[in-house]
């Protein structure tokens, strides 16, 4: 009789910067960018809180990292200039509402996900503080409200606005007042 050994099996972290299989799990049968948390059970005997599966679009993790880093002060605005400048045209449009994910990027696996975000902030404020903040802020809410684990939240800060732009809307270089 001969036995067989094998090599014990061998695991390779994947490097943390970005979610672990995002493009399999948008492979796998994950229709319109959502990724699917659980793989349900079916059956009388299985649990209820596993019976079916939770799939979670990739526009709710942009929604609520877009309104988490809205509630730190010291963030004036979200986006680059030209979403901000169509933006703010959008919003004066009647019936327009205002888009909580611009200035949000994310990539969504299975159980994880990365964020990237544009920030405008406010003149005076430490950056590195308000950085900081909303780097908190996003990880707490996009973990609490979804479950995803957040590898990271990558945060640019593309502007700073001044007092005297108060008052005026900047559009490239023209400003309407």
């Amino acid at each position: 009789m001969t036995t067989q050994q094998t090599a014990p099996e061998t695991r390779r972290e994947a490097a943390p910067s970005r979610p672990e299989s995002a493009a399999a799990g948008k492979a796998a049968g994950s229709a319109g960018g959502s990724t699917t948390l659980s793989g349900g059970l079916s059956g009388a005997g299985a649990p209820a809180d596993s019976r079916g599966k939770t799939s979670i679009a990739d526009v709710v993790v942009v929604k609520i990292a877009g309104i988490a880093a809205r509630e730190i002060p010291g963030v004036y605005d979200m986006g680059g200039g030209l979403s901000r400048t169509i933006g703010a045209v959008r919003d004066r449009v009647p019936g327009g509402r205002p888009n909580v994910g611009r200035g949000v990027k994310v990539e969504v696996g299975e159980r994880q996900t990365a964020i990237d975000l544009d920030l405008v902030v406010e003149y005076g404020v430490p950056i590195t503080d308000v950085a900081r903040d909303v780097r908190e802020n996003v990880v707490s809410a996009v973990e609490r409200i979804t479950g995803l684990e957040v590898v990271e939240v990558n945060v640019a800060v593309n502007d700073v606005h001044l007092p005297e732009d108060d008052g005026e809307e900047a559009y490239g270089d023209a400003r309407v007042e």
